[in-house]
């Protein structure tokens, strides 16, 4: 983001009492200015300084497809939305990194538009992967409840755990430069998997076990590693094909269904490794 200093912007648009949209005069080109209370009272035409103290944060989208995408958002969607979108925004840029990929601006929005139509026409919303979100995204999540209580207090709407872990994964793609689509692509592999190892063992693992969630955590940084064909070292792999060869084997099964999934092989290191975890699985008691 490009900063114009000490030349007065001329505020176009009020999205609510801490967001606005400001045209830079030497550019021309509009940036959204996020502050406490920097809306409150402002018309369209008013000029705001850069420097101007309640400024807490300021942005202008790059990349020219986001921001005729941003445009039609504005068009679109509810200016209240798209403020709280920037509030929230603001939230993770401030309590995780500022270096968002700037397509959280477009999405978010778009996403909480639908969501609150979806709720106030009592539309159920599911999310199938829920637990997995809170457990591989738990910052993510706690972020989430936060930008949940902003919409909940700005629309007067209860917001579901199962939006809350929806919103986990527009957070995480901003975080992490992911499509949301990736993500939701690895959350339900990982999700398939453990649903393989149930399969197998005969029995439902507890989901709050710490192995359960050891496991699942291990599988997303391997099917990470495995896309990005990172490789790794396993020293133990000899001794965990001869001790434990049954978790071995279902390891296997698994790495075939990770290699389906993904389109790319698995390498025996990473087997051994999701053998020795599956083995700690296994060890522990029925539910």
């Amino acid at each position: 983001m490009s900063r114009q200093q000490g030349v007065p912007h001329t505020i176009t648009r009020v999205l609510n009492h801490n967001v606005v949209l400001a045209l830079e005069p030497i550019s021309s080109q509009e940036v959204v200015l996020f502050g406490k209370g920097i809306g409150f009272g402002v018309k369209p035409g008013s000029t705001i300084h850069p420097n101007d103290a309640r400024v807490e944060k300021r942005f202008r989208l790059e990349n020219e497809n986001h921001q005729r995408q941003y445009q039609t958002v504005l068009n679109q969607v509810d200016p209240a939305i798209v403020g709280i979108s920037e509030e929230i925004i603001a939230l993770v840029a401030r309590e995780i990194t500022p270096n968002l990929h700037e397509h959280i601006h477009v999405a978010l929005p778009d996403h909480i538009h639908f969501a609150i139509y979806r709720l106030r026409n009592g539309m159920e919303i599911v999310n199938p992967f829920l637990f997995e979100i809170q457990t591989l995204y738990s910052k993510e999540f706690a972020l989430a409840e936060r930008a949940a209580d902003l919409i909940q207090t700005s629309f007067s709407l209860e917001i579901p755990e199962s939006e809350i872990g929806f919103l986990a994964l527009h957070i995480h793609s901003a975080v992490s430069s992911t499509p949301v689509s990736k993500t939701v692509k690895f959350t339900n592999l990982i999700r398939e998997l453990a649903q393989l190892i149930e399969e197998r063992i005969g029995r439902t693992v507890a989901r709050s076990s710490v192995d359960y969630i050891r496991l699942i955590t291990h599988l997303r940084y391997a099917c990470e590693r495995i896309q990005q064909q990172k490789s790794i070292q396993n020293p133990l792999l000899e001794r965990v094909k001869a001790m434990i060869p049954e978790s071995y084997q279902l390891a296997e099964e698994l790495a075939r269904h990770i290699s389906s999934r993904l389109d790319t092989a698995v390498p025996e290191d990473e087997v051994g490794y999701m053998a020795m975890h599956v083995f700690r699985l296994t060890e522990q008691p029925s539910d």
